[in-house]
């Protein structure tokens, strides 16, 4: 099965495209107590499992709370503004191309190794994402359209 690492040469030959989110999310961050696990696994809704650990946020899209993910601590504290208590939207740009660019096949799956750990994904459902500090994950592509716009 192939896999993608953000450190991947075939990184610099891919076609991104800048894009910018125009949703408000909400997000918290994870502080367990010393005397409770430092680490949270959260499951996305395709079925992989992302590790946060202490310090990192916890983020949904504003209106779906119970479709998390977890951020790294210091990309969030770089890439997101608060509007109000709890309240964000991603003021960095994200660049994006279509998984099938690197596949060159719908139906093959592809492991993603984001930060937070492997994701594996069809690649005709799915975008790969090119975050601030070159950090990748995959993104569904039926969220494109309702949370992010291309930037000019």
């Amino acid at each position: 099965m192939l896999e993608l690492r953000a450190d991947d040469p075939i990184m610099q030959e891919l076609d991104f495209k800048p894009y910018r989110y125009t949703t408000k999310r909400q997000a918290k961050q994870f502080r367990p107590t010393s005397n409770h696990a430092q680490t949270i696994d959260i499951e996305t809704p395709w079925g992989g499992v992302l590790t946060g650990k202490s310090g990192d946020y916890l983020v949904n899209e504003y209106d779906n709370p119970k479709d998390q993910w977890v951020v790294d601590k210091d990309i969030f504290e770089e890439s997101y503004q608060e509007l109000e208590n709890g309240v964000y939207y991603k003021k960095a740009i994200v660049e994006l191309v279509p998984l099938t660019q690197i596949t060159n096949n719908p139906d093959q799956e592809i492991i993603i190794h984001s930060l937070e750990g492997p994701l594996t994904v069809r690649s005709g459902d799915f975008h790969l994402a090119r975050g601030v500090t070159g950090e990748v994950w995959p993104i569904p592509n039926e969220g494109i359209p309702n949370n992010l716009e291309p930037v000019e």
